[in-house]
């Protein structure tokens, strides 16, 4: 996939994307720490401190990464603020917030697979 910012929106080749949907989501939101990102921003906005916090052991190069290629495929939204020191707070676009039913369908799947192993 091919994602390009122009003129502060950004755009995806949708050419370059899987023709299976499935596929198409995981092409966005397969990396363990993307769909813990959406997981931590469903519950609003955070500051990069309180993601890094929220997600765990994860790097700053790697949270960066991650939320810039999220900000590109237009998941997350990245708003900065003029101040000293600059403040920056991210948050889930309509697209991101979209994968909530996403995200609540892998969680009752955990825990039904939990409770089964329990039993």
């Amino acid at each position: 996939m091919i994602p390009t910012i122009r003129g502060g929106r950004f755009m995806v080749d949708v050419n370059t994307l899987p023709a299976c949907p499935v596929e198409t989501t995981l092409t966005l939101i397969s990396d363990k720490w993307k769909i813990l990102i959406v997981r931590d921003l469903l519950d609003g906005t955070k500051r990069f401190s309180e993601l890094r916090r929220s997600i765990g052991h994860i790097s700053q190069k790697v949270l960066t990464s991650n939320l810039r290629q999220m900000e590109a495929d237009g998941l997350v939204h990245r708003e900065v603020y003029p101040e000293v020191p600059p403040r920056v707070e991210y948050s889930l676009t309509d697209t991101g917030r979209s994968l909530k039913t996403v995200i609540d369908a892998l969680w009752d799947w955990g825990e039904g697979y939990k409770a089964k192993l329990a039993a």
